[in-house]
């Protein structure tokens, strides 16, 4: 079940969608930028976190070649259910979105938007699954639009901004907070792995 299916597309930009107003856009347009593709909701218990969170990151990044792109969808327990244009108007009254929310898309199943197909055929999750599980699935794409990353809904948007492959996309330092970060937690991890292997095995259950 949500098998990764293969496609024969080898590059995002091998796409066209539709906007809001049910105009076509051809993804060739975001070539030599680092892309960020979310399916958004409106009446997700993440959307506060997500929405907020995608708008200061596109702020602080977007002039270094850097774009969001949000799909609509309303898959997952109908948490989208407006028409393309109220959701536009969400986004950006309510969020100041700045970055293209394109036409409602359906995510998984036959009737799939062909880019999203793409997308998870490129970088399934976990066990192999393509399925999305959930609102707020994000894919980082290179500039070349290649799919470099995917995040389940749980990463913010602000964590992505000091993961390793947006921080080589963008040419960017990782930020010493994050660097050190890693490295106590993983220094941590291998003394404990190593005391835990020096013990005897102990029967928890009695």
């Amino acid at each position: 079940m949500g098998a990764a299916e293969s496609v024969p597309e080898t590059s995002i930009h091998e796409f066209t969608v539709k906007d809001c107003n049910g105009k076509e856009v051809s993804l060739e347009t975001y070539k030599g930028k680092v892309l960020l593709v979310v399916n958004v909701a409106s009446k997700c218990g993440f959307t506060e976190t997500n929405y907020t969170q995608l708008t200061e990151l596109y702020q602080k990044y977007r002039d270094k070649d850097f774009e969001i792109l949000a799909f609509p969808c309303n898959q997952f327990l109908r948490q989208e259910p407006g028409t393309d244009q109220q959701i536009q108007d969400f986004a950006c009254t309510r969020f100041k979105a700045e970055y293209p929310v394109f036409q409602k898309v359906r995510v998984n199943g036959p009737d799939a938007a062909p880019v999203y197909k793409f997308l998870k055929a490129s970088k399934p999750g976990l066990f192999g699954s393509s399925r999305i599980k959930w609102n707020f699935t994000k894919f980082l794409v290179d500039k070349d639009g290649k799919v470099i990353e995917r995040y389940g809904t749980s990463t913010a948007p602000m964590a992505i901004e000091v993961s390793f492959p947006l921080c080589l996309c963008l040419s960017l330092p990782l930020q010493t907070s994050a660097y050190v970060f890693f490295l106590m937690h993983g220094f941590v991890f291998l003394r404990l792995c190593r005391r835990t292997s020096r013990r005897p095995l102990r029967n928890n259950f009695l």
